[in-house]
């Protein structure tokens, strides 16, 4: 669950770039979204090599082809404010898509 606009930050940093390259950035990335956005875009690769018979990622070169963030659902929750009155929260999540392929393509 992290905000969309935090997690297109990290997406917009990564697109474009060799797969190795947003890997070994995501990595070392201060921002917590990092590490989620790392898993997804190692099972992306995954999902790529099990589509093209088993054919290694390093071998054909492949780049973070298209990656966006769409807003998923928000949990709303109260948080208590002066005169018994109640402030909303809206804590939002998201939802990310990742296209890899090679630069070919």
């Amino acid at each position: 669950p992290t905000s969309p606009r935090k997690m297109r930050l990290l997406a917009d940093e990564i697109r474009g770039m060799e797969v190795e390259k947003a890997l070994a950035l995501l990595d070392y990335h201060p921002q917590h979204p990092a590490t989620p956005l790392g898993k997804l875009l190692k099972s992306a690769i995954n999902n790529w090599e099990q589509k093209n018979n088993g054919q290694s990622a390093a071998d054909a070169a492949l780049v973070v082809k298209t990656i966006f963030v769409d807003g998923a659902r928000n949990i709303k929750r109260l948080r208590p404010a002066p005169q018994g009155r109640a402030y909303r929260i809206r804590k939002r999540s998201n939802h990310v898509t990742i296209i890899v392929d090679t630069k070919n393509n």
